[in-house]
């Protein structure tokens, strides 16, 4: 009843929902007092569509959002800014730091450079002075004048200077000034004393060796000569006399050398004018530089100074006589080594003259590199980039007043600049900048990023709070009108501000809080209750119950949709739906029958089409619908798992209607009649031909509701040749036979999606065909992944499948052992994951085509025929999948049998990993009574006909079964078949061998045959295993097992719900009295059925499901079918008697209506 506290069916169509519209007014539907049939859609012809979507998150999380999407828009600018600002803050305070340390360090350096260049040149000076007091001074001491005066030991005081200096190698002589008068006086003092004064600097060397470097007379040297040319002009010469360092060569000298005698004024060209110039201003002078190439090759720059001497050493600037000059040239590049550390380079030093010459070089650029420095150009090519870093320092500077007249050539002052260059500066100016500012960005993003994390985690939390919230939403929008669903929101909301419980009907809550009910006055109930279900799910794996009942219940989610029909809930297979609320509708017992009628034509088209996919006997499923109209009470049954339910009256008649209705019929109360009646709609009812009982209210009229819809034409059978359409299906007892108005409309087919596509037109067996292809087609692909995905040609092994089986019959063929192959299930399973497993059009087509065939070699049969056949071959299937597999991966193969031996024996015995093993016993069960005469063998063997004597009186009809059907699969059009099935002669072998001990095991009633089989379960299951090794042992076991699981499945239906197993064994009797009336049998099967069904339970079938439980390979079947086994026998007991006398008074009348 009703009343009971019912679970809520958990699959509620998503889609659906009636409580989220308004119910369809009449003015859209139709008035009933204008139809003129009994039709479900709406006058106009407009399918109301489907809601699309109809729940949404509440308004006010999405205010929440959107203020939270600014929020995080504001921080994310805020951090923008923020990260822009203190890298941009960085970027500059470490740039500006490096730059500040960079000018600072130039700065320090250069001024170190300028400072010891300023003093060296100070102090070379000092030293030129002292140098000319010195001499000065050791000529008045001398006996001879000017121009005839000897410095002593004159090296040791040049060197001596030249240290004091400062400025290293460096090259020093003495000149004295030679009027005219005095030349030839001069030639001959020089021929008497140089060799005197070589001596001193080269005392290893006699006068002898060393007069021969003298030349005596004043001269100079061309450029087209080596040799000395005589000095012949007017005026005094200035001859150098002692120099340092003295080079004396086996061959004349070079200027270079500064040999004796050689004229400064005439050889030094561009230096004359110093000499004048230190004559004339009685001051030191020095001259342009000038570029030279050293030992090396390298380029290199001098400048000659000249230094007056006088002929008096207290002689004032002003009234000195010049008498003579020291001639000292100094290398620029030794002036500016020797500065810096070796780690301190990159300085560019810039010797600027104050005479700016075209035709002479009046500025240096010199790179200093700690102690070294080198010539870079003749001019100034320092980095303009540096203009404001320059750092310059005077030198020298004798104070020549450049603008006097009387002076004929420049005498230059020397400024030193100080510049840095690139390279100095890149050692400051790095990338740290940059470095600190992607670090600063990086803590930013880190920062960031946590943020974001946080807010996805955030946002995650949110997306599953609001999913649990929307499907929560969806879920009380199903169960819950609309009415009752903002009810229950609004009031708990005002008294929870707490969201983690917004539904809690507890008792704290319940107490004081008014109930969720309501009175509908105007409402028809619907019960909907699936007729042979019960038995149907017997024989089904739990998937597949779950797929028939989604199926159907979907269709029929639709249905109410349309017809605006609240589903109310399901309670197994019953559906239960109302017409009139939560939205009142006058015209609910018309919607009301509308939907049924819809519900109970999808059900019958559904069943024809979901019988292709769930197997025998799915068609055969009908419904039995029950209305009643009346009020009821609706509402919320507050508690755990409340749900909107209804109560009263009206509920228990509906389902007192539907329980008491006939199979694929609508049964419908007085008052829901009377409703239909008042709307003009008398002639869709039909009074039932008696009154019924009802507990609580006696005797009741009650009605069924007429198709008067027109028939649809007869479409032939392609299997067969029998005649079979969906308008016979549709065909229930007591229909009317009225005629059908013209126009019934069927927009309900348009409205679902099943549609049944080839289905309809087809015979059952065409059906089954179809069933059985969808089964064997996944063990194919498991054949193939097993061998590595290969099909190739199997021409090669033609001659053995033509030959195989011909000599001898199938039963000499029978092996007691047969060798199972082993494989790795995982990589099996892995490869028909990945999809490159596939099977050709052609063999899917053969393997139709076979099935076909097959099929027709079964003969019309009660019970040996093909739909026996698809039902052992649904428990084949079923055991199969229910076989225990300990762990995963366990199949063996030829390199880890030894490792997993053990853990196959004790469970599988290898059956789930051989896919070929799989088809060969599923194959086995559909051509396992082929050609099936419906005699036994005994009768067969009796009668003497040609299968009896071919096959020597035994197992003559499975046998032929086996031959049959081999004969057809060995059928060139099945080639492409065969080569899925197998590839090498091998595994033929093994496939006609599984087929062969599979089939003959159906042979029950030879007791040889039984005998020895029991023997080899004894022997395989003993706890004294004979010797053999531990993989025979295997496949011992699985081969007896095998043969065990399909005798159960042939007898299946004695192991399963009593409706399925009184059905079967009707169809058995029908087939053993018939073949007794028509003399193929010596006695009477009624007279002992009924004993003779208890001694098969106690003797065969009751120990076989025990066989099942005891190998310990098929799980919970193995109980299932013991304890089936045990209530079916139990039931038999008593109402056997009873029933055989029903089937004998069945099969006369089935006989009296075929004469008649």
């Amino acid at each position: 009843m009703i009343e009971d506290n019912k679970s809520v069916d958990s699959y509620n169509h998503a889609s659906r929902s009636v409580a989220s519209r308004s119910v369809n007014t009449p003015s859209e539907y139709g008035s009933a007092a204008n139809e003129t049939t009994f039709d479900s859609s709406n006058d106009s012809g407009i399918t109301p569509p489907l809601p699309t979507h109809i729940y949404h998150a509440p308004e006010v999380a999405k205010k929440e959002d959107t203020f939270i999407n600014r929020a995080k828009v504001l921080v994310a600018a805020a951090l923008l800014i923020a990260v822009v600002a203190v890298a941009v803050s960085t970027y500059l305070l470490v740039s500006n730091q490096e730059k500040e340390g960079f000018e600072n360090q130039f700065a320090g350096h250069a001024s170190e450079v300028a400072t010891v260049v300023r003093q060296r040149a100070e102090k070379l000076f000092e030293s030129l002075d002292s140098a000319s007091v010195m001499i000065a001074s050791e000529a008045s001491s001398q006996s001879e004048a000017w121009p005839y005066v000897t410095v002593d030991h004159w090296s040791s005081k040049a060197e001596r200077l030249i240290k004091l200096g400062g400025i290293g190698q460096s090259t020093l002589a003495l000149a004295p000034i030679v009027q005219q008068e005095m030349v030839n006086n001069w030639t001959r003092y020089v021929e008497q004393q140089a060799p005197l004064w070589y001596q001193t600097s080269n005392p290893n060397k006699t006068l002898e060796d060393l007069i021969i470097h003298t030349i005596p007379y004043v001269h100079t040297y061309t450029a087209d000569s080596v040799a000395a040319t005589p000095v012949e002009r007017e005026g005094p010469v200035v001859p150098i006399w002692q120099s340092y360092p003295l080079k004396l060569g086996d061959i004349s000298p070079t200027i270079e050398d500064l040999p004796t005698n050689y004229d400064i004024l005439e050889g030094l060209d561009g230096e004359t004018h110093l000499v004048e110039a230190t004559r004339t201003s009685l001051k030191p002078a020095i001259a342009f530089p000038s570029i030279f190439l050293d030992d090396t090759g390298h380029r290199r720059a001098r400048s000659a100074i000249v230094q007056p001497i006088f002929e008096e050493v207290d002689t004032t600037a002003e009234d000195g006589n010049v008498v003579a000059v020291l001639w000292w040239q100094i290398d620029w590049g030794v002036v500016l080594s020797g500065l810096l550390d070796e780690e301190v380079t990159g300085i560019v030093a810039v010797l600027r003259s104050s005479c700016q010459a075209s035709d002479q070089t009046s500025d240096l650029t010199y790179r200093i590199n700690g102690q070294h420095s080198i010539l870079l150009a003749s001019r100034d090519i320092h980095n303009k980039d540096f203009d404001e870093m320059e750092i310059s320092e005077s030198i020298i500077d004798f104070g020549f007043d450049q603008s006097n007249d009387q002076m004929e050539e420049c005498i230059p002052a020397v400024t030193l600049l100080l510049y840095p260059t690139n390279d100095f500066r890149d050692r400051f100016l790095t990338e740290n900048a940059l470095y600190y500012v992607g670090i600063v960005v990086l803590i930013f993003s880190f920062t960031s990023s946590v943020f974001l994390l946080y807010d996805h985690f955030v946002k995650e939390r949110q997306k599953v709070v609001m999913d649990r919230i929307t499907k929560q939403d969806i879920i009380v929008s199903n169960v819950f009108p609309t009415a009752i669903r903002d009810r229950l929101y609004n009031g708990q909301g005002s008294q929870h501000d707490d969201l983690h419980d917004p539904l809690d009907f507890g008792p704290s809550n319940i107490v004081g809080s008014a109930p969720l009910a309501d009175l509908f006055p105007n409402t028809t109930v619907i019960f909907a209750d699936i007729v042979g279900f019960t038995a149907w799910s017997s024989q089904r794996e739990p998937s597949q119950v779950f797929v028939l009942l989604e199926s159907i219940y979907s269709a029929f989610d639709k249905i109410a949709y349309r017809h605006s029909v609240f589903k109310v809930e399901t309670v197994g297979d019953c559906y239960v739906a109302v017409a009139g609320l939560p939205d009142p509708n006058e015209e609910h017992a018309i919607a009301a029958c509308r939907f049924a009628r819809s519900c109970l034509k999808k059900m019958k088209e559904m069943v024809l089409k979901l019988e292709v996919s769930l197997g025998p006997d799915t068609a055969d499923l009908g419904i039995r619908i029950g209305i009643n109209s009346g009020q009821v009470t609706a509402g919320v049954l507050r508690g755990e798992r409340s749900r909107f339910q209804l109560f009263g009256d009206t509920m228990n008649t509906a389902a007192r209607m539907e329980h008491t209705g006939e199979r694929n019929r609508i049964h419908v109360s007085k008052a829901t009649a009377d409703l239909l009646k008042e709307s003009g709609l008398e002639r869709w009812v039909s009074p039932r031909s008696s009154t019924i009982f009802v507990k609580g209210k006696g005797d009741m009229q009650t009605y069924f509701i007429k198709d008067t819809r027109p028939k649809k034409s007869r479409k032939k059978s392609t299997v067969n040749g029998d005649v079979s359409t969906v308008a016979e299906t549709l065909e229930t007892a007591g229909e009317s036979d009225e005629p059908s108005d013209d126009h019934s409309d069927d927009s309900d087919d348009e409205e679902i999606d099943y549609d049944l596509g080839e289905v309809e037109g087809m015979s059952k067996t065409d059906r089954l065909v179809e069933w059985n292809v969808e089964i064997l087609t996944p063990l194919l692909q498991r054949i193939i992944a097993s061998r590595g995905g290969v099909v190739q040609e199997i021409d090669h092994i033609r001659g053995v499948e033509t030959t195989i089986g011909e000599e001898g019959t199938v039963l000499e063929e029978f092996a007691p052992i047969i060798s199972l192959k082993r494989f790795d299930e995982d990589e099996v399973r892995n490869r028909m994951k990945s999809g490159e497993v596939e099977i050709s059009e052609a063999a899917r087509s053969q393997l139709r085509s076979l099935l076909s065939n097959l099929a027709l070699l079964y003969q019309d049969n009660p019970f040996h025929n093909f739909e026996h056949a698809s039902h052992v071959t649904a428990s084949v299937k079923k055991l199969l999948s229910r076989i225990v597999k300990h762990g995963r991966g366990n199949g063996l193969d030829q390199r880890s049998h030894d490792v997993n031996l053990v853990d196959l024996a004790g469970h599988s015995y290898g059956i789930t990993s051989d896919p070929l093993t799989q088809f060969a016993v599923i194959f086995s069960a559909v051509i396992h009574d082929a050609d099936h005469p419906g005699v036994s063998n005994a009768q067969l063997v009796k009668e003497k006909t040609r299968n009896a004597q071919i096959y020597k009186n035994k197992s003559v009809a499975e046998q032929n079964s086996v031959d049959l059907a081999w004969q057809m699969l060995m059928g060139d059009e099945y080639k492409d078949l065969r080569a899925c099935i197998y590839q090498t002669e091998e595994d033929l072998r093994r496939f006609r061998q599984l087929v062969i001990n599979t089939v003959l095991a159906t042979d029950i009633c030879d007791k040889e045959l039984q005998t020895l089989r029991k023997t080899r379960w004894e022997t395989a299951f003993s706890e004294t295993p004979v010797e053999e090794t531990e993989l025979m042992q295997v496949d011992r076991k699985a081969t007896i097992v095998i043969e065990h699981l399909i005798q159960a499945s042939d007898v299946s239906h004695t192991m399963q719900h009593w409706n399925i197993y009184k059905s079967w064994n009707k169809k058995f009797f029908m087939e053993c009295y018939g073949a007794y009336r028509a003399g193929r049998a010596d006695s009477d099967p009624s007279e002992g059925w009924y004993k003779g069904e208890i001694g098969f339970f106690d003797f065969y079938i009751i120990p076989l499901a025990k066989k099942l439980d005891s190998c310990g390979v098929f799980g919970v079947s193995s109980d299932e079918y013991l304890n089936y086994a045990q209530a079916n026998r139990d039931e038999w007991a008593r109402e056997g008697k009873n029933i055989v006398k029903e089937f004998l008074a069945d099969y006369e009348n089935a006989n009296a209506q075929e004469i008649e």
